[in-house]
């Protein structure tokens, strides 16, 4: 079926070999066919059967004449058929001489000439049959000289191929095709196809081309693979991953054949391994549904991508199915394999095997080592000068500060070769046989500055003081929190003023961000859990009589997160004790309702940020970054903080719980509960607990009815 072309699968190089030996086919066929009709005794034995039955023919009608003749007819032959022609005295009866003949004459003459006319109509009849003997006779003995030339080039390829079933009836087909039109080799040179309206016609677009057949289309060509193939498809489309039918516009139509059948990546896969972007396949119309579909029956067949979209396409071919072998591998992030897993149920069937990449692995002797190995590999490959050892020591120093983490190193190679390359550009440019740290930290800093353009403006508004920001002193109730901005391609920290003022009511902490509605949901668990460990240690004998308002001065695109909940305690508790806190210390870390400070992320860009504040402001040696003692292991500082805080112009404070931080802020003591759960008066807690108790006493005073039966309250509003 022409329409319904099939697949041969052939061992890996056999396919353009066959191709090949088909062509060659091919032209040995059209050579040999062209000699065997052109030879004499092919000629001689064409002429025998021809004159034999004309010779026949002739020799019917000679009789059948002799016949007429004794009737006195005569048969004359012509364009229209043959005429039987009454004869007297040896000339032809005109019709006025036979109408002036008597009944009976006429009589006699027409029953002759019925007579006449059936044996005439038998003989035609008969002759027909010698022209159609004849002609088969002449077929088959095309058909016998053909196969008698043939056989030998078709059975030389059939024992080639023996162990291809598809192949030897293959051959075997297009023998057949070879005999059923053999007159198309009778001559060498083919004729040429017919110019209609200017434009030449090409048979084989029309399907009518008996060479054809002879032209095989290498699909999928494997020749150059070693191993199972491993094919990436960059832009996973309908075509491009399930192959296409080309076609070519022909005389106001479009014609195809099996050989503008074109390959996919699924087929370019088919043995080995195909990988994909699973965002690009499920974003592409009609791919999702399709690749399942093919995964789940094992076959893949070439169909319109039009009649997947819903639209009308051009008739065309269908060729069958062809059986796929094939382990497709989806690259996406967990976000969206989790949707997949909860909502495509055949997901979990096609795809069982889950494999998660770390971004990070531990920093061993062993890995360290193959991290050199890597970048040394990255300077061949890309022809680079080579890296010492102070260099593949700052990529490493690099790689744990991109993870924060001192104990690990991070596994994002393409942005590590990015910075093995432009490193190696600073040592070309200065004309250094080797590269070295300086040349690292050099394309680091380099970077930092096309990407740091907000965080340089922000700190110019902080240096002309449009933001307040206070790097010296001590202030009741106001501590610099640090943040952390993320704008995808950098993040950096910043210091923010946060303050609290606390009043008589009952009101509890308000979160002026909350209600503001920029705080998100995170900012506001961790106020909610500051106010947990407030009411845990000062309300266990009489309840929290207070209301507090906490502010991020100056922030309005919102506050998200928790690591602000402890400067943000150290605010409140300031407050309530009315003890000033020291501004040259920032502070980082959430809280939990026992007063634990936790670790958070970004402490490195947020130590930095607050770094750069001071500097700017002029360090005075007492500046520093208060940071959860858990943090300790991600600090992979720049080289400039370091050096500060190595020569005690900056400090970094490590604490584990509330009590730690708050004596560092402003040094008094914050006082452990006696058995009388009292504290000692002079400590932070003991002040703290006296302004709550003050605070209950004169809001309990003020709702106390007096004399008249009226509160205070009504009492002042009167």
């Amino acid at each position: 079926n022409v329409d319904r072309p099939r697949a041969v699968e052939l061992s890996r190089g056999v396919g353009r070999v066959f191709r090949d030996d088909v062509s060659d086919l091919m032209q040995n066929l059209q050579r040999d066919l062209s000699k065997a009709f052109a030879s004499e005794e092919y000629k001689a034995q064409r002429k025998a059967i021809v004159e034999e039955s004309q010779a026949r023919q002739q020799d019917m009608f000679g009789r059948l004449r002799t016949e007429a003749a004794k009737k006195g007819f005569l048969i004359q032959m012509s364009q229209v058929g043959a005429a039987l022609v009454p004869l007297k005295d040896g000339k032809a009866l005109s019709q006025e001489d036979f109408m002036a003949l008597g009944e009976p004459a006429k009589k006699t003459i027409e029953k002759n000439r019925d007579e006449l006319r059936k044996d005439l109509e038998s003989l035609f009849e008969e002759a027909q049959d010698i022209d159609r003997v004849t002609a088969e006779k002449l077929q088959e003995s095309d058909r016998s000289l053909a196969d008698y030339t043939i056989s030998r080039l078709f059975d030389e390829l059939t024992r080639k191929y023996a162990d291809s079933a598809d192949i030897v009836k293959y051959l075997a087909d297009l023998k057949g095709h070879t005999l059923d039109k053999v007159d198309r080799f009778k001559s060498a040179q083919e004729s040429k196809p017919e110019n209609v309206l200017g434009l030449a016609i090409d048979e084989s677009r029309f399907g009518t081309d008996p060479f054809l057949p002879f032209q095989v289309n290498v699909f999928v060509d494997n020749a150059a693979t070693n191993g199972p193939p491993i094919i990436t498809e960059t832009n996973p489309n309908y075509v491009n991953l399930f192959g296409k039918i080309e076609r070519k516009f022909l005389l106001g139509g479009y014609v195809s054949d099996h050989t503008m059948l074109k390959p996919g990546a699924l087929h370019l896969a088919n043995g080995g391994y195909l990988l994909l972007s699973a965002p690009d396949v499920l974003t592409n119309p009609g791919v999702w549904p399709a690749l399942k579909r093919a995964l789940k029956t094992r076959e893949l067949g070439i169909e319109e991508a039009f009649e997947q979209l819903g639209l009308i396409a051009p008739q065309g071919l269908r060729p069958l199915p062809i059986p796929i072998d094939v382990k497709v591998i989806l690259i996406g992030d967990a976000t969206l394999y989790q949707l997949l897993s909860a909502y495509d149920e055949d997901f979990w069937e096609i795809f069982k095997v889950k494999a998660d990449f770390n971004f990070e692995v531990a920093r061993t002797p062993e890995n360290m080592q193959s991290f050199a190995s890597f970048i040394a590999g990255c300077c061949i490959e890309c022809e680079l000068k080579h890296f010492d050892r102070t260099a593949v020591a700052a990529v490493m120093e690099h790689a744990s500060r991109m993870v924060a983490n001192q104990e690990k190193l991070s596994s994002r190679f393409a942005f590590i070769k990015e910075l093995v390359q432009e490193a190696e550009y600073w040592a070309r440019k200065e004309g250094a046989q080797l590269v070295n740290g300086a040349h690292v930290g050099r394309a680091i800093e380099e970077r930092r500055f096309r990407h740091n353009l907000p965080d340089e403006r922000l700190r110019e508004m902080i240096e002309e003081g449009s933001i307040l920001i206070d790097s010296q002193g001590s202030v009741v109730g106001q501590v610099n929190g640090l943040s952390i901005y993320s704008l995808g391609d950098i993040m950096f920290g910043k210091p923010s003023r946060i303050t609290c003022r606390t009043f008589l009511g009952r009101d509890g902490v308000i979160n002026i961000e909350r209600e503001a509605k920029l705080s998100g949901s995170t900012h506001d668990k961790g106020v909610l859990i500051m106010s947990g460990y407030l009411g845990w240690r000062y309300a266990q004998d009489a309840p929290l009589s207070l209301s507090a308002s906490l502010c991020f001065e100056q922030s309005y695109g919102g506050v998200d997160g928790d690591s602000a909940s402890c400067a943000e305690l150290y605010a409140l508790l300031s407050s309530l004790a009315d003890i000033p806190l020291r501004q040259d210390i920032a502070v980082t870390g959430s809280v939990n309702q026992k007063g634990e400070v936790q670790p958070i992320g970004g402490v490195n860009q947020k130590i930095e940020g607050f770094f750069q504040v001071c500097s700017a402001q002029g360090l005075t040696g007492t500046q520093g970054v208060m940071i959860p003692g858990r943090n300790l292991r991600n600090l992979m500082l720049r080289t400039e903080v370091v050096e500060a805080v190595r020569e005690g112009r900056f400090h970094i404070y490590a604490v584990d719980s509330v009590e730690q931080g708050m004596e560092v802020l402003c040094g008094v003591p914050m006082g452990q509960r006696r058995k009388d759960g009292s504290y000692p008066a002079r400590s932070v807690s003991g002040r703290v607990v006296a302004k709550l108790y003050e605070m209950a006493t004169r809001l309990k005073a003020f709702q106390t009815p007096r004399n008249d039966g009226r509160s205070k309250t009504e009492a002042s509003q009167r």
